[in-house]
């Protein structure tokens, strides 16, 4: 169909490379931990919209001009490589939430609460300011469609929907999970901002190997 083949081996690759840990992943349980269910699920969403727009400019040919462009790929990459650091460094230099006990929440992160919407919005913009994404889908999709597809652009738009369908219902799960999980876990202060720290230095090293990589690496 559409000149797709092998998509039970696209399906289960898909799936292992949403289950893979990144920005998106750790994103999505700070929120879900610190907000709750709905708002890891926001993220969630907003992540999967920046994976839209991934599979439409790859479908139309602008990520091939991104990793054609040295000056654009540095461009956007620094824009993203910003603000992974720019998240970072906010849970770093968060407050310790004030209480007897600190729960999961605080001790997965202690990011300021947001509106719905603008968790929204950063998952968004976590997702669609990593110029590895648009790459990613450019070398990775087409190695599923024939070379004599008479639509590859619709080809390529199914694959991205599957791929997207796959990676919202196992990011999801991990909002729900994550919060779930959060309600049961009870640490300390001490091991909060710990853990906080962490989990921001791990946004740091992201935004820096974002900012270090190669256009073609």
């Amino acid at each position: 169909m559409l000149g797709i083949h092998d998509l039970g081996l696209f399906i289960v690759s898909g799936l292992l490379l949403n289950i893979a840990p990144g920005p998106d992943s750790i994103l999505i349980m700070t929120r879900s931990a610190t907000q709750g269910w709905r708002a890891g699920c926001a993220a969630a969403l907003g992540i999967g919209a920046g994976t839209c727009v991934h599979v439409l400019a790859a479908a139309l040919g602008l990520s091939a001009l991104l990793a054609g462009s040295a000056m654009a790929f540095t461009v956007v990459k620094w824009i993203g490589a910003a603000y992974l650091v720019y998240i970072g460094l906010a849970m770093l230099l968060a407050r310790r939430r004030a209480g007897p006990a600190a729960s999961a929440a605080s001790a997965v992160a202690t990011m300021a609460p947001l509106p719905l919407r603008k968790v929204f919005a950063q998952g968004f913009l976590t997702n669609v300011l990593n110029p590895k994404v648009a790459l990613f889908f450019l070398a990775f999709v087409p190695q599923f469609i024939a070379p004599d597809a008479p639509h590859k652009a619709v080809a390529f738009l199914v694959l991205g929907a599957i791929f997207n369908l796959n990676g919202m219902l196992w990011c999801n799960g991990l909002a729900v999970f994550t919060a779930l999980a959060s309600r049961r876990l009870r640490l300390g202060g001490a091991l909060s901002r710990w853990l906080n720290r962490g989990i921001g230095a791990l946004f740091l090293s992201f935004g820096v190997k974002l900012a270090l990589s190669d256009a073609r690496s």
